[in-house]
């Protein structure tokens, strides 16, 4: 064969081999995809909050304006949270995932589930745009008047993106409702689903609900801007608290978009890792339903300062107790299954661990924010983002990046290093801390947040959590290095490396295209574990687990 024929056909083989994947309606390759793409938008995220966090390293203007801040953690805050925070679990563990442990072939709509990555991705393009071409200043909540009338950015590219987007978040919600309901294996009921199945069936339920009132909501914002017609600015007879009220409606029920997912993922590396049944599995599962339905009644806690009246307040301050009751019923039986479990502290139990430390102080500082004289105090300041960081990072992606080493054997067929995954897990830990927890202080005492000139005396603690995210920043980067090296070089993964239980091991590694060779019947409850069933020293677990 000529070299030019050579060419030509390895040429033609890549084209293939792209067109294979863009094309592919395999759940899979879907959530494979959706996983590079969100990816790229945490590092563009990250990157962002290192620059932000350099510059508040110095009480005084270091090397950015006002406005060019204000853009930094608009673009942080926007890209984090509509573009990774709320896609990743469901998007990629769900979309690779829940069919396996469901026993079916694929989900039930898979060129839906096709068009969702088409149609995420583009709205990430948009908000991408907006970025490229100048940014957005507003924060990522869009506060009105200033986002509709007066802003001086791109929040119109900015709305569109994440418009658009909702849309791919509700194709998902509604395939894994369907999926969940009609693609059930034979023996596999409703009380012997995994959790991470009710998990998911719980967030789709907020999904489908709640995504179209901020999509209306931002388009709303999009509509006043263009054509200044008086919806939010009360200058054109326009009220702007009702944009908060649409805007945290949907937004804090998007928070357990967010979490429950990762709770999910917590729920199965806790039962493999302590080789037991969750304690309790009927009432955790059940309390992820209370938390997607009781999530759509606490959104007036965000507007303790706002012209809603003290009885209003009061209201939303106990339903935002009560919704505290199934987040705690969780973090209980999770401590509950590990009394007396067969513990093995491998990468993903750390992850796991480290969520039910770090969810648990967001957790409890939440209740601070429930009670309206604290929360007066508190408002807009250090303090809020410290919570909503336990909660978010310390929280979903902390189950993100544990549930992606966990089912990474089963989704790449390769094995990561072990020892370098326990010591970046523990780096991640150590790095998130030092870098919230002084903003609880400096919150408390009182600095606004979204301020990049603040009193000296704040200095020390902007300068620990500085540190801090270096050292967070570090930990990503080795976990990056050598998961792209696993997937390169790594060896081979088995069926089962974890020995664990559920539908998804009992499949090759990774899996063929219809999941399985044979249809699954399922005679057994999930997480059927017994006394007898813990870990070997055997050669081939250590192989399996110690790639």
């Amino acid at each position: 064969m000529s070299e030019n024929a050579a060419k030509t056909e390895n040429y033609l083989n890549v084209k293939h081999t792209v067109a294979s994947w863009l094309f592919t309606v395999d759940h899979k390759r879907i959530g494979v995809m959706y996983l590079a793409t969100i990816l790229l938008f945490f590092f563009l995220g990250g990157v962002a909050a290192v620059l932000f966090r350099i510059e508040l390293m110095t009480p005084t203007e270091m090397f950015m304006a006002s406005e060019t801040y204000n853009r930094l953690f608009t673009m942080h805050g926007i890209t984090m949270i509509f573009f990774f925070l709320i896609p990743s679990i469901p998007a990629v563990l769900g979309n690779f995932l829940l069919p396996i442990m469901l026993g079916a072939r694929d989900l039930a709509f898979p060129r839906l589930n096709l068009a969702s990555w088409y149609v995420f991705t583009f709205g990430g393009l948009l908000g991408l745009g907006a970025i490229i071409f100048g940014g957005v200043d507003t924060g990522w909540t869009f506060y009105t008047p200033y986002s509709s009338t007066y802003a001086n950015s791109n929040v119109i590219l900015a709305a569109l993106g994440i418009f658009v987007s909702g849309f791919a978040s509700i194709m998902t919600g509604l395939n894994f409702i369907v999926t969940i309901h009609k693609m059930r294996a034979p023996g596999l009921t409703w009380f012997r689903l995994p959790l991470f199945v009710w998990a998911h069936y719980a967030t789709s339920i907020i999904i489908v609900l709640g995504t179209p009132v901020i999509a209306i909501t931002i388009l709303l914002v999009a509509v006043e801007r263009i054509f200044s017609v008086g919806i939010f600015d009360p200058a054109l007879g326009g009220d702007p608290v009702l944009f908060q009220h649409l805007f945290w409606f949907y937004s804090h029920p998007a928070v357990y978009i967010m979490i429950l997912p990762g709770m999910g993922v917590v729920s199965e590396i806790i039962a493999c890792f302590s080789r037991k049944r969750i304690f309790g599995y009927h009432i955790v599962a059940m309390s992820s339903l209370a938390i997607a339905i009781l999530g759509f009644f606490v959104w007036g806690h965000h507007m303790f300062v706002s012209s809603q009246s003290m009885y209003a307040g009061m209201i939303f301050s106990i339903l935002s107790f009560l919704v505290a009751i199934p987040s705690a019923i969780k973090v209980f039986n999770w401590v509950a299954t590990l009394y007396g479990g067969s513990i093995k502290l491998d990468t993903p139990m750390l992850y796991a661990l480290g969520f039910i430390g770090l969810f648990t102080i967001g957790g409890l500082t939440g209740l601070f924010l429930a009670t309206m004289a604290v929360n007066v105090h508190v408002h807009d300041t250090y303090f809020i983002v410290a919570h909503f960081h336990y909660v978010m990072v310390g929280g979903m992606v902390m189950a993100f990046f544990g549930g992606l080493h966990f089912w990474w054997p089963k989704i790449t067929g390769k094995l990561f290093p072990e020892m370098l995954g326990r010591i970046t897990a523990i780096i991640i830990f150590i790095g998130f801390n030092l870098t919230f927890f002084p903003q609880f202080i400096v919150g408390y005492l009182g600095m606004p947040r979204r301020y990049h000139v603040y009193p000296e005396e704040f200095q020390l603690l902007h300068v620990m959590s500085t540190g801090g995210a270096a050292v967070l920043a570090l930990g990503y980067m080795l976990m990056g290095v050598y998961l792209l090296y696993s997937l390169i070089l790594g060896p081979k993964a088995s069926s089962n490396p974890w020995k664990a239980a559920g539908l998804e091991w009992t499949t090759p590694s990774p899996p063929p295209t219809e999941n399985f060779l044979e249809p699954p019947v399922v005679k057994h409850e999930a997480y059927a574990y017994t006394e007898e069933d813990t870990y070997r020293d055997d050669a081939e677990t250590k192989g399996d687990t110690h790639g």
